[in-house]
């Protein structure tokens, strides 16, 4: 798989972790797959949905999903790189909290990050 694999033209699958929205979790931050557009949450979320979709699917490139951040991680090669602008939305919506969602974050959630 290389940077050529990552489709510009998805969409994210939503503006949350697909999984933890499935399943009533929480997340700390969120990453979006720049090949198939899956949202899922970081490694410092309880349930690392971004992580195992690398593992099943193979997809090796996230962006963040996260308000004013642009990076692009590499999952195999465990490096930054630079990738190509993508469908919007970019991020989640500016109003829904991270942690989140909204509702579902545990009072000791910082104790649960990391």
């Amino acid at each position: 798989m290389s940077l050529s694999d990552i489709d510009p033209t998805v969409p994210p699958s939503g503006t949350g972790c697909a999984e933890c929205e499935r399943d009533g979790g929480w997340w700390f931050h969120l990453r979006r797959c720049a090949v198939c557009g899956h949202v899922g949450c970081c490694d410092q979320s309880p349930a690392k949905h971004a992580t195992a979709h690398f593992h099943v699917a193979g997809h090796r490139y996230v962006r963040s999903f996260e308000p004013g951040e642009s990076w692009f991680w590499d999952y195999a090669a465990e490096t930054y790189v630079d990738g190509p602008e993508l469908a919007p939305p970019l991020s989640h919506p500016e109003t829904q909290p991270s942690p989140g969602p909204e509702g579902r974050v545990p009072d000791d959630w910082r104790r649960r990050v990391g």
